[in-house]
């Protein structure tokens, strides 16, 4: 049996894909924001903190990457409406994926944190610098610098793994190719446009991520 691919219908739909990928990069954006300020926070917390915060965040990262992102989105979903919280579907996408890349982002932030010199932070101290500035003004930068790739790849996996929030009817993307495919039946046409879509806001989320670190640390 022949198959005529026909991608007509498929590009006739053009406005729900476009909105689609606007609800992707609002899910994204809102949860890179989100990971990279609890990442940096529960960090700080794990390698200069006192032994319970230590004890803590070792045991939200451990949780959170060796179970499932479904499984916390449901249970943000489904789950928190059983003890009186609910949560519109947007809302609740958010805040499971900032949760999930937190704790993703608190590791590569931590090992960043570590590589710094300890001889550059008593020499930081030494100069009259508070705790906080001397974790803002000499820490944080150059352990930024190096953690930007591991940062970047993390933060383009996250922006793919986004396509699960459709599982509760968020209209991303891969909700919005879902739809279209119920209405066409072209399966193969559908999923080929979103599979090139995808695969170029990872390229454009590259270039902005590599952009950025050339303004910020190249010249540095």
């Amino acid at each position: 049996m022949k198959y005529g691919l026909q991608f007509r219908d498929v590009f006739a739909a053009w406005e729900a894909f476009l909105d689609g990928v606007l609800i992707t990069l609002v899910l994204s954006f809102a949860a890179m924001l989100g990971g990279l300020l609890i990442g940096i926070s529960f960090a700080a917390g794990r390698v200069y903190g006192p032994p319970i915060l230590r004890r803590i965040v070792v045991i939200y990262v451990d949780v959170i990457r060796n179970t499932p992102l479904l499984v916390q989105l449901f249970l943000i979903f489904f789950g928190l409406p059983s003890l009186g919280v609910r949560l519109d579907g947007m809302t609740a996408a958010i805040i499971a994926l900032v949760i999930n890349l937190g704790a993703y982002t608190t590791e590569i932030v931590r090992a960043g944190l570590e590589a710094v010199p300890r001889v550059q932070i008593e020499a930081g101290s030494s100069l009259g610098l508070s705790n906080f500035q001397v974790f803002r003004y000499v820490v944080l930068f150059p352990a930024l610098k190096a953690m930007v790739p591991a940062l970047a790849s993390q933060f383009v996996l996250l922006m793919l793994a986004t396509s699960i929030v459709s599982q509760i009817s968020v209209p991303d993307l891969f909700h919005a190719a879902s739809i279209v495919q119920s209405r066409t039946f072209r399966d193969f046409e559908v999923y080929t446009v979103i599979g090139v879509l995808y695969l170029a806001l990872a390229f454009l989320f590259r270039g902005i991520f590599a952009l950025l670190y050339q303004r910020a640390f190249a010249r540095r």
